[in-house]
């Protein structure tokens, strides 16, 4: 185990297709509702397959100046709306952010709306001039960040975490890293994605998407054997992670504390996943937080509904956790594939899985394969306590990552 100063999480945020707050999400969870629909603009674009997450963009006239809404793309728009909540929770207002050093760290591996659009507009005109000002600060990868630290007033380390769909649990991880080294006391850390059709074409051109549009709220099926593909979602996810010492000093509420992460890198092929580096990542997390496969109590699997992505990851669940038979299952049933957020949004879910005593189902199950039927998926909603819950994210490029969260002690 790691030694170093603990780390709690005091406030969280989400802005899904779930719901536009913790309370809706929670409920959606509970219920196994699904966030995915279809999407005309993808259709009409020429998608194989229209299916998404559909987000509902934040209406921020009126709580953002122009100039903040100017350089704010989609997905810098999901999280300010989850970083806001966050901050609420953990009892921290602008006079606290401007008093003391408070940093970021936000997963987010591309904006390509931005980029696409200002294109668009210097081909019209032949005029970059009329690109507009905002356009430079909404196509970075690191526009989140950047937006963020400056509406926040933030003024500790600031970083975007561009890992594909490992990026918001990297950023997390990271974040337990400067703080548990006396770095940081707080740092804000989470993952955002885009879900507008431009975002998702080149996906859809590798044929990774499914295809099951007559009834998009069956589409999404981890581990089940007739899964054809993943479906694209998005919106943003925010924990507040502070020191333990820190955080009780000043009163704020203790949601859960982070005390594993583990990393690893495939080294096979650029979109090939691996039995062996997910093993890695989640045994690596575990030794991280001093404890064995048989403390954890559930597993949220990071399972996309691909038949390889799927395959893998149960086969290195099962050399773990196997004698153990561990609760599992994957809210990207009902959420679709969050990308570069998932590793965020799902930490979040699993913790309001924690606070109501349930596991969330992964909907869809109805048939196991050679590979998942060795597994405990929980397919229903089940009522049950979780004091520790491992968080699985794996990104293209090889990159995986793994956090074990508890409750406070």
């Amino acid at each position: 185990m790691v030694s170093g100063k603990r780390v709690v999480i005091t406030g969280m945020g989400i802005y899904s297709c779930l719901g536009r707050n913790l309370d809706e999400v929670a409920v959606s969870l509970r219920a196994g509702r699904s966030g995915i629909g279809i999407d005309p603009q993808r259709t009409e674009y020429g998608y194989r397959s229209p299916l998404t997450g559909l987000v509902e963009r934040p209406q921020l006239k009126g709580v953002l100046d122009r100039r903040s809404r100017v350089c704010l793309p989609e997905q810098g728009e999901y999280a300010y709306m989850a970083t806001a909540e966050a901050l609420r929770n953990a009892a921290i207002d602008m006079d606290y952010l401007e008093e003391n050093e408070v940093g970021v760290l936000f997963g987010s591996d591309s904006s390509a709306k931005a980029v696409i659009d200002a294109h668009t507009t210097a081909m019209r005109t032949k005029d970059t001039t009329l690109m507009g000002s905002g356009a430079i600060f909404q196509s970075m990868n690191s526009t989140v960040t950047m937006n963020l630290s400056t509406i926040f007033k933030l003024r500790g380390v600031n970083m975007t975490i561009s890992a594909a769909c490992a990026s918001g649990s990297h950023a997390i991880g990271l974040g337990l890293m400067f703080i548990r080294n006396g770095l940081q006391d707080v740092v804000i850390c989470g993952g955002a994605q885009e879900t507008n059709y431009l975002s998702m074409g080149s996906f859809d051109g590798i044929s990774a998407f499914s295809v099951r549009v007559d009834d998009p709220t069956k589409a999404s099926r981890p581990f089940d054997r007739h899964r054809d593909g993943l479906v694209p979602s998005g919106g943003a996810a925010c924990v507040v992670l502070e020191d333990y010492d820190h955080a009780v000093k000043r009163g704020a509420p203790i949601l859960a504390e982070v005390v594993g992460y583990g990393f690893s890198s495939n080294g096979v092929n650029i979109s090939q996943p691996s039995d062996k580096g997910s093993y890695i990542a989640m045994q690596r997390s575990l030794i991280d937080a001093g404890l064995t496969a048989m403390d954890v109590d559930y597993i949220n699997a990071h399972a996309t509904s691909t038949l390889q992505g799927d395959m893998f990851e149960a086969m290195a669940i099962d050399e773990l956790f196997g004698p153990y038979k561990t609760p599992v299952s994957s809210t990207k049933s009902m959420t679709g594939h969050e990308c570069w957020m998932a590793g965020a949004s799902e930490v979040v879910y699993s913790i309001l899985m924690m606070q109501g005593s349930f596991i969330a189902p992964n909907i869809n199950f109805e048939e196991p394969d050679e590979y998942s039927e060795k597994l405990n998926i929980i397919a229903h909603t089940q009522e049950q306590n979780i004091d520790i819950f491992l968080s699985n994210s794996f990104g293209f490029g090889g990159t995986n990552s793994a956090l074990v969260v508890r409750k406070i002690k």
